[in-house]
């Protein structure tokens, strides 16, 4: 019996898409076990190295500091979904209302475009040197997600078909209505894909910001702190913590994504 694979059946999408991902990740076992083995650096651990300090380290935590492994990812867990619910605050009624006065969207182009190109990786020192390490720390992520998802949500409104809005002031549909049930339900897919990127940057953010602010721990000061014990597959253990944080974060972005977008008859 002939197998083919038929790209309309759910379950055959979704064992291409496990045997894809096997595939690319066996590649990129096997090319960083090639580079560490034939590298003169001892700064690049092997695969097996790093996941023996892995498992180690959620095991037994950080010999140095004594503090356990959860410690260190709940610090930088707290501050980056502090970071994320701002941004999320600010930047969804932003969004909304400059994607939807063009007035407004012209007075506030060039100031989003002056702001938009400074890595927020270069707001960390400054930030944490105004605001302390707490709050400091949150803004930078906070600069990481906003623009993302700012700049898509805009992006989304002006997509939106302006006979959906004339037709619904036709049938005496009041600003508000129409706010809620076009504006907003239209604007979803490009909100999740604001946000879907936004989180990753997100990461970057958090781990700089945390070389910056030592006290409040984190998985940042953990790799910076291992490099500087020349621990590099310890270092390179937290690197891969980071990693499956952020594709956990990415992922529940994505549920979501086809939960809400299923839920208010929008595609995903």
């Amino acid at each position: 019996m002939e197998l083919k694979y038929d790209k309309h059946n759910k379950y055959h999408r979704m064992a291409r898409s496990v045997l894809v991902t096997a595939l690319s990740l066996w590649l990129f076992w096997w090319a960083w076990l090639m580079i560490a083995l034939f590298s003169s650096s001892v700064a690049i651990p092997t695969p097996m190295e790093t996941f023996a300090a892995l498992s180690d380290f959620l095991s037994n935590g950080d010999v140095i500091t004594g503090k356990s492994a959860w410690d260190y990812i709940s610090a930088s867990l707290i501050k980056f979904l502090e970071g994320f619910l701002l941004a999320f605050v600010v930047a969804v009624p932003l969004g909304l209302v400059l994607g939807n006065f063009a007035l407004l969207r012209e007075l506030a182009t060039p100031i989003i475009e002056v702001l938009r190109p400074i890595a927020p990786i270069a707001w960390a020192p400054i930030f944490i040197l105004l605001f302390r390490y707490q709050f400091g720390a949150i803004l930078v992520v906070f600069v990481g997600i906003f623009f993302p998802l700012l700049t898509n949500i805009i992006f989304g409104v002006q997509k939106i078909d302006k006979t959906l809005i004339d037709a619904a002031k036709t049938l005496g549909a009041s600003n508000l209505q129409i706010f809620i049930k076009i504006l907003v339900p239209s604007t979803i897919p490009y909100i999740m894909n604001g946000i879907k990127v936004g989180l990753g940057i997100g990461w970057m953010c958090i781990v700089a910001a945390e070389l910056y602010a030592n006290p409040l721990g984190g998985i940042g000061f953990y790799v910076a702190n291992m490099i500087t014990y020349s621990a590099y597959p310890e270092a390179f253990a937290g690197l891969v913590i980071i990693a499956v944080l952020g594709l956990m974060t990415t992922g529940l972005a994505d549920l979501l994504h086809r939960k809400v977008s299923k839920r208010m008859g929008v595609d995903a």
